[in-house]
């Protein structure tokens, strides 16, 4: 049993040699014919062709989905990595579109209260000073408001004070560049007025509540609810016809008004030289209020 090996490779020693001798020789004849064949039918080798490619088309289908999914894979994670750019560079637009809004209300805020303010128009011949509350002293005690003018901007002690509405005080102290508004309703504040169409001369009298009282009116005096009270210029030191407010209560405890302004809201106040001399406050002299 051990000899049939060997005498099976004695048998295919000499056709091995004789296929490797000739083998050149049968591939230039196989070229031979199908040059022969191509050009008897040029067809067939289209038809060759196209048979060996259906019957390997599903071999590179299966072969061509793991591409596909892999570029398909990259264009999904790159588009990700754009979408986070994209969505950081929204946040970043939204934060800077939010402060513009915030400082696009801030400022629609304060042109309406400027728009307020030039309400009150005094004559040409007046000088006048705006000027922005930066603290408000109201109080049980004391109705009084500070402002960022002072003397080196020509505020004088004994200046009216006014906004879009009316009166709402006089400058008491002044420092270089602040100064102190005594506001209508204040315990020391008083102004002279009149009230209703028959100008009744009253005197509107703070008493630090949100109701000034009238005083000084004549026993006689008809004075009706939401008469229009405005001062009168006596004294020197408001000149007549600024507007004050309108009488609100009328009892047991005496005529009471009600002013046009709201202190409480106020954020820009007009300062007004009407040429009057400040004779309660002693003209133009300094007063000890301390500088910002």
């Amino acid at each position: 049993m051990a000899k049939r090996p060997e005498s099976f490779q004695r048998v295919a020693a000499p056709l091995r040699a004789v296929a490797q001798r000739f083998a050149f020789l049968f591939l230039l004849l196989a070229s031979g014919a199908i040059l022969l064949f191509g050009k008897a039918d040029p067809q067939i080798f289209d038809r060759a062709r196209m048979t060996v490619t259906d019957a390997f088309a599903p071999v590179l289908d299966a072969l061509s989905r793991p591409i596909a999914t892999g570029a398909a894979i990259i264009d999904e994670a790159q588009y990700l990595i754009n979408l986070r750019a994209q969505n950081s560079a929204l946040r970043a637009e939204n934060a800077r579109l939010l402060q513009w809004h915030s400082a696009a209300r801030n400022l629609a805020t304060e042109n309406q209260r400027l728009r307020g303010l030039l309400q009150f128009i005094p004559e040409d011949s007046l000088r006048f000073i705006s000027a922005r509350v930066i603290a408000d002293s109201g109080g049980t005690f004391v109705r009084s408001m500070l402002v960022n003018a002072g003397r080196r901007d020509g505020v004088r002690s004994g200046l009216p004070v006014v906004v879009g509405e009316g009166l709402i005080g006089r400058i008491v102290e002044t420092g270089n560049r602040v100064s102190r508004i005594l506001l209508i309703d204040d315990l020391n504040s008083r102004v002279p007025v009149v009230v209703g169409p028959d100008r009744e001369r009253a005197v509107l009298a703070g008493d630090n509540s949100r109701l000034p009282k009238l005083i000084y009116l004549a026993s006689n005096a008809q004075i009706q609810m939401g008469a229009r009270i405005m001062t009168s210029g006596q004294g020197g030191v408001f000149p007549p016809g600024i507007s004050v407010g309108v009488v609100a209560s009328m009892d047991g405890n005496g005529v009471r008004a009600q002013s046009f302004v709201a202190t409480s809201e106020l954020e820009y106040v007009r300062i007004v030289d009407y040429g009057l001399a400040a004779v309660l406050d002693g003209g133009n002299r300094a007063d000890p209020v301390e500088e910002d």
